[in-house]
């Protein structure tokens, strides 16, 4: 080049270096879903904005600002947010990153912050339950306090014998509750409910529950076979 095409580079350069404009999001922060026993104690949102002058950060928790000064478990680095010592009853919910400078300002999407964990089934000892061979029966599971999902599964006398679902025999995801219709012998035994928490993986189980087959009275589940036997209709059908 001679000299006054490398001075036109240079200028040129130089007026793009000094162009000045708004901040413009490089990166906003995404949903996040945090273990809430992890060893890992720190939860990072994450934002960054190009802009010239460079943009500085403010956040925003379901519509309030953080004050990094007033609560020391939030800090700042670069445009990113970390939570030290998170909980859920603190700081559960929507996340919003703003950037500005004297050129513009940009609010960023709106980003869940949810917590992740497993309770513990109470230990009370669960009653057995007595049916009739040939009617239906509901095995409950009441299962212990949990975020987000979890999937439930059954175990039949011992782990890991695992209750099959059948024609007979049905778990409703909604629920934990397990459905055997037709009751017959080999159904007598001890049942245990296993769930599994889908971001952790935790399990945790219940207490067992006897089931026995009645072979003496009236017969007291005409109402509770009847809505087992639905129930089979409606899924199975």
């Amino acid at each position: 080049h001679t000299e006054p095409d490398q001075e036109l580079l240079l200028q040129s350069s130089r007026s793009a270096q000094s162009e000045e404009f708004g901040p413009v999001f490089i990166r906003e922060p995404d949903n996040v879903i945090f273990p809430l026993y992890s060893d890992e104690k720190k939860v990072v949102m994450h934002c960054e904005a190009r802009g010239n002058p460079p943009p500085t950060y403010s956040w925003y928790i379901n519509g309030t600002e953080v004050d990094a000064e007033a609560d020391s478990r939030y800090s700042f680095i670069d445009g990113n947010v970390i939570i030290t010592n998170a909980s859920e009853s603190s700081d559960f919910g929507k996340y919003q990153c703003k950037a500005e400078n004297s050129f513009g300002t940009v609010l960023g999407r709106e980003a869940l912050l949810k917590f992740a964990y497993l309770g513990a089934f109470s230990g009370k000892i669960r009653g057995g339950v007595s049916v009739r061979e040939g009617q239906g029966v509901v095995l409950m599971c009441t299962p212990p306090p949990h975020s987000p999902e979890i999937i439930y599964s059954w175990v039949f006398n011992e782990f890991p014998s695992f209750v099959a679902e059948d024609s007979r025999r049905f778990i409703s995801q909604d629920t934990g509750n397990l459905y055997i219709s037709k009751v017959q012998p080999s159904d007598v035994g001890s049942y245990i409910c296993l769930v599994k928490n889908t971001v952790t993986n935790a399990r945790v189980l219940s207490p067992p529950t006897p089931l026995t087959l009645k072979t003496d009275g009236m017969p007291w589940s005409c109402l509770l076979d009847s809505v087992v036997d639905f129930t089979y209709r409606l899924f199975y059908a």
